[in-house]
């Protein structure tokens, strides 16, 4: 369905790069940044359905180009960012989302190379979309590195220790690279979304307190982005949540949580134990 918003005619206006940008999150960030007349450069592995969707919005190269890459390829993703160098100029936000959501079990062999995959995509592979940019906007002195956390970092979750752990990680790498590039105009902002309606979280089989729409996230995140917010969890609910399960003695937070059922393993089945 065709959007409501007018594409950007200047081919000077500000520039977003986002990854994982063919559903969920990152394509309601893409709708909602080309709402705000933003130029896209839309990173996406199914390039098929993100030319088609910019076609559907009625957006010409001008506007919006798109570049296929697995950001759990270093090479790949870099070779994209440099491509979008090339194209379209220095981004004025990056927006490192793409990443994956899988249970484990550490007594399975199989999983360990799911912690694995997941490392390679949400920590280095986040790492590897900022990479290329860095000194370059050190450089204009200006923009914005945007890291795609979760609440889950805040606490350790039984059946996602891959997931919990790498969004943990995420905090902290964003944290280190804040300080680094303090005082250069590059500001590196912290996104933690609680629960999204997207079609990865419609598999959970828990609750989901809060729950947003994508659209509802976007639009917060894209409001967090622009007042450079540091850290920000999205719902604030759910960070007041999360802070509260990790004051909770270890005892007592593994008595809450147990039974909870667990993420699904790679394959479709539930992390045992």
């Amino acid at each position: 369905m065709r959007t409501a918003f007018t594409p950007p005619a200047r081919t000077d206006a500000p520039l977003v790069f986002i990854t994982g940008a063919s559903s969920g999150i990152g394509l309601a960030l893409a709708q909602r940044y080309a709402q705000a007349g933003y130029r896209l450069a839309l990173v996406a592995r199914r390039t098929q359905e993100m030319q088609a969707w910019a076609h559907a919005q009625g957006f010409d190269a001008n506007c919006c180009r798109v570049y296929g890459a697995d950001v759990a390829d270093t090479e790949s993703i870099l070779a994209a960012a440099q491509a979008c160098l090339a194209d379209q100029g220095v981004p004025d936000v990056v927006i490192a989302n793409a990443g994956i959501s899988v249970g484990m079990d550490t007594a399975e062999r199989a999983d360990i190379e799911v912690m694995a995959r997941t490392f390679a995509t949400n920590n280095t592979g986040l790492a590897a979309t900022f990479h290329p940019f860095v000194a370059a906007m050190a450089a204009r002195g200006s923009g914005a590195l945007v890291g795609i956390a979760s609440v889950a970092a805040i606490r350790g979750l039984p059946g996602h220790g891959a997931y919990c752990a790498s969004k943990a990680a995420v905090v902290a790498y964003c944290e280190s690279l804040r300080g680094e590039l303090r005082g250069s105009g590059v500001a590196v902002v912290t996104l933690l979304p609680g629960y999204v309606d997207t079609p990865l979280t419609r598999q959970n089989r828990y609750s989901m307190p809060f729950l947003l729409s994508a659209e509802t996230f976007a639009d917060r995140a894209f409001h967090a982005i622009r007042v450079r917010a540091s850290y920000r969890v999205i719902p604030w609910q759910m960070g007041v949540v999360a802070k509260l399960l990790r004051l909770l003695p270890n005892a007592l937070f593994d008595r809450v949580l147990a039974g909870r059922p667990r993420k699904h393993r790679q394959g479709g089945g539930a992390s045992g134990g």
